[in-house]
């Protein structure tokens, strides 16, 4: 993805009213784009499955923005690490030494 769409999406998210922060459709399209823009969505949509979910298979980072209940999700957590081994650290205890959580982030059980 070209970065120059990545910081598009980003910075509308950043000088976009609340509403918009609230849009999930608009969300949506952002954090497909760049996954990082998760960290300025609204909080209501950092606890949406399909929002996070988008974002992490983006970008495994964003992770750190979603709502705790997802990051004990493992559905949410294999897509994050698989996309990025190095999101473990955000990833819920629960799940830290689950063996295929561990074999997705590329890591030795």
């Amino acid at each position: 993805m070209d970065k120059e769409v990545k910081l598009a999406a980003v910075r509308q998210l950043l000088i976009a009213d609340e509403s918009r922060r609230k849009d999930k459709e608009f969300v949506l399209t952002a954090v497909q784009q760049d996954g990082g823009a998760l960290e300025y969505v609204d909080e209501s949509l950092r606890t949406d499955k399909e929002v996070v979910l988008a974002a992490v298979q983006q970008e495994g980072v964003a992770l750190m923005y979603a709502d705790e209940s997802l990051r004990e999700d493992k559905e949410v957590v294999l897509a994050a690490v698989q996309q990025n081994g190095n999101v473990l650290e955000y990833v819920d205890e629960s799940l830290r030494e689950d063996k295929e959580v561990v074999l997705a982030a590329g890591l030795e059980p």
